[in-house]
């Protein structure tokens, strides 16, 4: 299981961003890096700056998953037949952490992890505890039936502010999601811009 190693509010006033569209972001109010110099250190950035942004954004949203991790996944990519900006958000949406907050199982992709870690989540009727975990078109995700009930799962299931995706079919009476097939970078609702292809630019150096 991989750690969270620092508080993910501070990923969006690093980036400026609401990276996740939270209301409780502290973009909302300050729209500035944190720190006592934050204010201070807006200058333009270089062509390395602005892929490398770019990079820890989308390594970000994903509940801030490890630069190993992370590139492996991009090599991955980039040995696949196609564009490799696509076959990156491809693999990054077909983790069992991103299809669980997709689903609207938990509010961020820090709780989905957490759901997973925790043996909440059952995949084609077997508990999967491993949030990489890779999925396919056609696999079905539910919440196990004793999880069913837990506030985190009740309370991101009621929450307005994202909807679920075309490519994810979801029954919150069930509390079952269906994996319908792998998303294009176009189908992928983030709340900010994400460039992946600045993020191939940057591994490409």
């Amino acid at each position: 299981m991989s750690r969270r190693l620092e508080a993910k509010y501070k990923l969006d006033r690093r980036m400026g961003e609401n990276i996740w569209g939270r209301p409780k972001s502290p973009v909302n109010r300050r729209e500035y890096g944190p720190g006592q110099h934050g204010q201070r250190r807006k200058g333009k950035l270089s062509d390395f700056g602005v892929q490398l942004r770019a990079k820890q954004k989308l390594k970000g949203f994903y509940a801030n998953i490890t630069e190993k991790q992370f590139r492996r996944i991009f090599n991955e990519a980039n040995r696949l037949r196609g564009d490799t900006s696509e076959n990156l958000i491809a693999l990054l949406e077909s983790r069992l952490d991103a299809i669980v907050y997709r689903a609207k199982f938990a509010p961020t992709p820090f709780a989905a992890r957490q759901l997973i870690n925790h043996g909440h989540i059952i995949v084609n009727g077997m508990r999967v505890n491993i949030s990489s975990y890779r999925c396919k078109a056609g696999d079905v995700i539910e919440v196990r039936p004793k999880s069913k009930q837990l506030a985190v799962v009740l309370e991101s299931v009621g929450l307005a502010e994202r909807d679920v995706p075309d490519y994810i079919a979801a029954d919150h009476n069930k509390m079952t999601a269906t994996f319908s097939r792998v998303p294009a970078l176009a189908d992928v609702p983030f709340a900010v811009i994400m460039e992946p292809q600045l993020v191939v630019e940057f591994y490409s150096r």
